[in-house]
């Protein structure tokens, strides 16, 4: 189902044309009204008017989170406070917090794209939406939440914590559609389990899943135990939050991106070449119709590539294939480079393996010492040592096949990894200790 079907099938010429309409247009405003862009492209010695195609964007200068937290708080906005109606901010665990602003306008055009990634999803007016995003400053819980009432659907504000009763309310109240981070799905299967709820009883449909990493492997294992189609939904709160893309229910081979407001590019990660499409690389995004708070080719540090072929559900947008990791949680054991969904990937091809994990990284003198902490499940940890042995060779026998690393893995019981509501931490890395 497609929300707004002129804008989600434009031919790409067409496209192209409203978006360096809207980039020039941008470009003149944060030029006026937002210093740091001035200086910044005035030390780029490039002007607006010079911006004459697409093609000229890569003249532009990037920005990047220390930028946002530089000119904390509202140092970036391109409108007087009166104008900014609503204030979101990330949780500033490593630094100041970045601030960003909306408008009314601002509101009204995330409502529609989120409407419009909620549709792709698979939701509709009349379906009933379990909203398990955290609501406050994170911008999940609310971007999802007027996605929801802009597409007609029922939404149940529920966000994140007290699991057991957003158990007994999906029971109750008949939701069709869930929304939360793939690592809090599972968490809720777990719990429903060990209640005597079973998913299969329940009557969702769709699931959108988003906010970090995820892998085809955990998609089929969210599936399967919670009886629901699930897509890739991707947002990050400097470009608007939740909605900039999503796959669509139909193909689900890689994510719709919304090109109507945001130019996306591939860059090389070092040396900040633009890559042609199907190369992986560092995304970037440059925001064309925000009014409080644009942003101009933001570096957003996650790893993936794009595909411009046409996809069978019609949509004419290029597609982001789905987010590898991040070159900020990228870890280097001795010369590779690894992310924690590729090691996702192998664990959950093995038998017994629960979708829980952490990856703990230790230096012991130069060398880089990785342990692999893997919940099994109850009939695998009860079973003898042995096995579990036998188990725990395999599993490092495979990562070691996969990356060229070796890594000390050792198996768990069930529970033994901290649950989270919101994003799971992957990745304990004692060397920057």
């Amino acid at each position: 189902m497609m929300f707004n079907i002129e804008f989600e099938t434009l031919p790409r010429e067409a496209l192209e044309a409203i978006q360096l309409r809207r980039l020039q247009a941008t470009l003149e405003r944060v030029y006026a009204t937002v210093p740091f862009y001035r200086q910044k492209f005035q030390e780029a010695k490039v002007a607006p008017s010079d911006i004459k195609s697409l093609e000229d964007l890569r003249r532009l200068p990037f920005t990047y989170k220390k930028d946002l937290r530089d000119n904390y708080p509202f140092g970036m906005f391109a409108v007087p406070m009166e104008s900014v109606v609503r204030i979101h901010a990330s949780s500033g665990t490593t630094g100041k917090p970045t601030v960003v602003g909306y408008t009314a306008r601002d509101i009204a055009m995330w409502s529609e794209l989120m409407a419009r990634a909620l549709a792709a999803g698979g939701a509709s007016r009349g379906d009933i939406i379990h909203n398990a995003y955290g609501y406050g400053l994170f911008t999940g819980g609310l971007g999802v939440h007027y996605g929801a009432e802009r597409l007609g659907a029922s939404v149940i504000p529920i966000s994140g914590g007290n699991t057991k009763r957003q158990i007994l309310i999906m029971k109750d109240f008949g939701a069709t559609v869930i929304t939360c981070t793939p690592s809090y799905a599972l968490h809720l299967a777990e719990v429903a389990r060990e209640v005597g709820v079973d998913f299969k009883d329940l009557k969702f449909k769709a699931g959108i899943f988003g906010a970090e990493p995820w892998s085809e492997e955990m998609r089929q294992e969210i599936e399967r135990k919670l009886h629901l189609n699930a897509v890739d939904i991707y947002g990050l709160s400097e470009v608007m939050g939740p909605g900039v893309a999503v796959e669509c229910a139909e193909a689900k081979k890689g994510l719709h991106v919304a090109e109507d407001h945001f130019i996306v590019e591939v860059i090389h990660p070092e040396t900040g070449e633009p890559l042609p499409y199907g190369e992986q690389g560092e995304i970037v995004f440059t925001s064309i119709t925000k009014e409080a708070f644009p942003v101009i080719r933001y570096r957003t540090r996650d790893i993936s590539s794009l595909n411009p072929e046409p996809c069978i559900c019609g949509r004419t947008l290029v597609r982001m294939n789905r987010v590898t990791g991040r070159t900020d949680d990228m870890l280097i054991i001795r010369g590779v480079n690894v992310f924690p969904s590729q090691i996702e990937s192998v664990l959950m091809e093995i038998e017994g393996v629960e979708p829980h994990y952490q990856l703990v990284v230790d230096r012991e003198g130069n060398l880089d010492i990785l342990t692999i902490l893997v919940e099994v499940g109850e009939h695998v940890f009860s079973d003898e040592v042995r096995k579990l042995q036998v188990l725990e060779k395999r599993i490092s026998k495979n990562i070691k096949e996969y990356f060229g690393v070796s890594a000390n893995v050792k198996l768990v019981e069930p529970k033994t990894i901290a649950r989270s509501e919101g994003k799971a931490q992957r990745v304990i890395d004692n060397r920057k200790i």
